[in-house]
């Protein structure tokens, strides 16, 4: 059983004009923290001692994504701890109950970072923790101050001698969301006492570091556990070595473009992957969003990625965007219909018309749901993320990969954009009726083609390429629309039959499908005019001045 929480907390660190004798910064005395904002008396919960162990793989795939796991006893809290990144100063905390092993619904929810990688441990840290309660006129609690002496050893590739710190945490207590002003107000009172926010983002990061300077002073005859080094400048990013190797930096270049939408894409699909598995709201959209994006991007900018490379990747995507498509399509479909039924007043609601329409809708969604856990699960996936690994790190670019980005991206975005205008031209001769619905739903799907296009396409050609996406989403917007009432009447048409069998009404069923027939008409009616508009020439002018 995992319980989760999420944790807003900073770090703080002596600055170095503190530096005590043993030539690191030590913690000054915590200053005074009634009276900081809300802040009426702080209350001394005593000292706890925690022995953590933490696990990553041994490339450090963990660390590198701001992800943190261990096993720790001691404290309130003993057990084990998953913390995923949210946001600044916040974190998702994953507890479960102590074992030998990572529990099993942890190792999943890491499974996109790991994939075959094994899970080893890293550091040991032994905390003595001093705690603090800051509580308010009513008594209340409104966060946590810990002052923690630390000592770590680094446990793999081999044991480090043990380094040894202090630092504060200030955690707001549950409940409380992101009370940005208590925050503010304690770290003003932490600033003024000599402390400043800690130069790495957790203990493992802190841990990792030091002992790491520790052992080349030792190697360089620096000193020992002792006699650290010197703090030096932070070290340089593997981009800043990158450019720094490869002298001043070449104008922008389609595949920079290109390779930056993609990547940022990859990130996505690895990060919601957790997410996903944990149920959570909208994720599955926009993980299956992702999926879309990247596949679009190759086909569209196959003049800069070699289509026999990524044709094969796309095939894969298509393949997991299907297997998510399972669960979105049954959130939106279910949202729309419980939304149409919520417009109608009492008196035309028929029969038990909304508890068929959660049965029906929670009948679908325990295969759903299965089947986007089994895809997430299997080796095929594991294989696309670690080929689209792979094409990041060695791409296969073609020509026009080393061209200045902005023609080629407005030549691509204007191509795109020509397929979009067949299918909306063949739409709109088409009459009403199935085959137009097909045609509305081809042009949907060149729309949603030509807007991920130009949002690729935003960092060669700003402003232009965003008001090109936005004409286009508003294009995707209307049919889509029309094609959820397609696929809303044919649900509806099942709903009606199973309650007419059941021997209830269908009157209310039958209601809502006349009602979506009309929507859907009215969106027809709105095509011409929004894609006169739209197709303007001067559109097409602004996109590749």
């Amino acid at each position: 059983m995992v319980d989760t929480k999420q944790e807003i907390e900073r770090k703080y660190e002596a600055t170095a004009e503190e530096a005590g004798p043993s030539g690191r910064p030590d913690l000054p005395g915590l200053p005074e923290l009634t009276g900081a904002g809300p802040v009426a008396t702080v209350v001394s919960r005593g000292v706890a001692t925690l022995e953590a162990t933490y696990y990553d793989t041994p490339g450090r795939r963990l660390l590198a994504d701001g992800i943190t796991l261990r096993h720790r006893t001691g404290g309130d809290d003993e057990g084990w701890h998953l913390k995923l990144p949210v946001g600044p100063d916040t974190r998702e905390e994953l507890r479960a109950p102590l074992g030998d092993e990572v529990p099993a619904e942890m190792a999943a929810l890491l499974r996109s970072r790991v994939r075959h990688d094994p899970l080893r441990p890293l550091a040991h840290l032994h905390t003595e923790r001093d705690r603090k309660d800051l509580v308010d006129a009513d008594g209340t609690v409104l966060a946590e101050v810990s002052v923690d002496r630390v000592t770590a050893r680094r446990l793999a590739p081999e044991e480090s001698e043990p380094v040894r710190w202090t630092e504060v945490e200030v955690e707001l207590a549950e409940g409380r969301g992101h009370d940005q002003r208590l925050l503010d107000a304690v770290e003003e009172r932490l600033r003024d006492g000599g402390l400043h926010r800690a130069d790495t983002p957790s203990k493992l990061a802190k841990a990792l570091t030091e002992t790491e300077k520790a052992a080349v002073a030792v190697e360089s005859g620096g000193g020992g556990p002792g006699k650290p080094a010197k703090p030096g400048k932070p070290a340089k990013t593997a981009r800043q070595v990158g450019q720094a190797a490869s002298g001043p930096r070449r104008p922008l270049g389609a595949d920079d473009v290109v390779l930056d939408y993609i990547r940022r894409q990859i990130d996505a699909l690895v990060r919601l992957d957790p997410a996903v598995r944990r149920d959570v709201p909208d994720a599955v959209h926009r993980m299956r969003v992702a999926t879309r994006r990247l596949r679009s991007a190759f086909r569209s900018y196959r003049k800069v990625l070699d289509r026999a490379v990524t044709d094969p990747i796309g095939d894969e995507l298509k393949w997991l965007a299907g297997e998510l498509g399972v669960e979105r399509d049954r959130e939106v479909l279910t949202e729309r219909l419980q939304g149409r039924l919520a417009e109608l007043p009492e008196e035309l609601r028929r029969g038990p018309v909304g508890e068929r329409l959660h049965h029906w809708s929670h009948g679908r969604r325990d295969g759903a749901r299965a089947t986007v856990l089994g895809a997430l699960d299997s080796e095929r996936h594991l294989t696309l993320l670690d080929t689209l690994d792979a094409l990041v790190a060695d791409p296969p670019l073609r020509r026009d990969a080393a061209k200045p980005a902005a023609p080629v991206v407005a030549k691509t975005v204007l191509r795109d954009y020509e397929r979009l205008a067949g299918r909306m031209a063949t739409a709109l001769e088409t009459p009403s009726g199935p085959d137009r619905d097909i045609a509305i739903h081809q042009a949907r799907k060149a729309a949603k083609r030509v807007r991920y296009a130009a949002e690729t396409a935003r960092p060669a050609l700003g402003k232009s390429a965003k008001r090109f996406a936005r004409r286009m989403q508003a294009v995707q917007d209307v049919l889509g629309d029309h094609q959820d009432s397609v696929v809303a009447r044919e649900a509806l048409r099942q709903l009606a039959t199973q309650a007419h069998v059941a021997g209830e009404s269908d009157f209310t069923f039958g209601l809502l499908y006349g009602r979506e027939e009309g929507r859907a008409a009215a969106r027809e009616r709105e095509l011409p005019d929004l894609w006169a508009e739209t197709s303007r020439e001067e559109h097409r002018a602004d996109l590749a001045a």
